[in-house]
């Protein structure tokens, strides 16, 4: 576990410590990124479809990447927080098991780390607007990657281990355990990278079968044993994935969206987007453009 663990790579995004207001009130929010708060201050509320966590001071939170989920500050809420992307060999997340909103009580260390994350990145908060609508863009995440390019080296290691330190608060067993039980076979790594950089073409079992030379059957079972999900499940699932950032980081109508992520036509898109989302892409959209 520990070795594929640093396998995974966590690129920053922003780090502040801002105060909020009820302007800070989002709805449908779906960020390809993980989001970590420290509450110091007020109060708030977050929750997804699964349940309602209030925002408190003393806690720290945590909103895993792909995680639909909405904001909410009734009257003032001080905060740190940090967004970052979590990049690995074989694109699975640490969280792949429970994207779900969580928290933890705060230690001392937390609040020291946080304050030291903000010191050394200086100029990395969201000055253009809190709505994620307005800064989740493509041309700003390649300008902050090209910050931490420029980083200086030792400081660059010291903010990967503060994130790494923040992001195990919350690697609690029953969120890791299933990645853990057995080493996962090079075929299904192996398919797993050819799915994500190939969503846009038309895949299937059979396909994938053949490009490792296994029976469709046998290799859509050993599939499912090792990532606890079927083929065609796991490809929609990441097809969902990629036309959310595009809808979050461009104009694309949902006709090209559903193209540009490998779906046979719009209406197929759209009954895909409901059954894993809960929400048609259009009403997704609608309600993200009115918040």
């Amino acid at each position: 576990m520990n070795k594929r663990f640093l396998k995974h790579t966590l690129s920053l995004l922003n780090v502040d410590w801002v105060k909020l207001d009820s302007r800070w009130n989002y709805k449908n929010v779906i960020s390809p990124y993980h989001r970590i708060y420290y509450i110091d201050e007020g109060e708030g509320k977050l929750f997804d479809h699964a349940k309602t966590l209030k925002l408190e001071a003393g806690y720290l939170y945590i909103i895993p990447s792909y995680t639909l989920c909405n904001l909410i500050c009734e009257s003032y809420l001080s905060q740190y927080f940090v967004q970052f992307f979590e990049e690995s060999a074989d694109g699975t997340s640490l969280f792949l098991a429970s994207r779900l909103i969580s928290r933890v009580k705060a230690s001392e260390i937390d609040v020291l780390n946080f304050k030291r994350l903000v010191e050394i990145n200086p100029g990395r908060g969201i000055n253009r607007s809190d709505n994620p609508l307005v800064y989740e863009k493509n041309i700003y995440y390649k300008e902050y990657q090209e910050l931490n390019n420029q980083q200086k080296f030792d400081l660059f290691l010291e903010t990967q281990g503060i994130l790494l330190q923040l992001l195990s608060r919350f690697a609690v067993p029953e969120l890791l355990s299933a990645r853990e039980a057995v080493e996962v076979p090079i075929t299904i790594l192996d398919t797993m990278r050819f799915i994500l950089v190939n969503l846009h073409l038309p895949l299937t079992v059979k396909r994938l079968a053949e490009r490792v030379h296994l029976n469709p059957e046998y290799f859509s079972r050993l599939f499912g044993k090792h990532t606890g999900t079927r083929p065609l499940t796991f490809i929609n699932e990441k097809r969902i994935e990629r036309a959310v950032h595009i809808m979050a980081t461009s104009q694309s109508s949902l006709s090209e969206i559903a193209a540009l992520t490998g779906f046979e036509g719009l209406s197929h898109f759209t009954r895909t987007f409901k059954k894993i989302t809960s929400l048609p892409p259009g009403i997704y959209r609608k309600q993200l453009n009115h918040t």
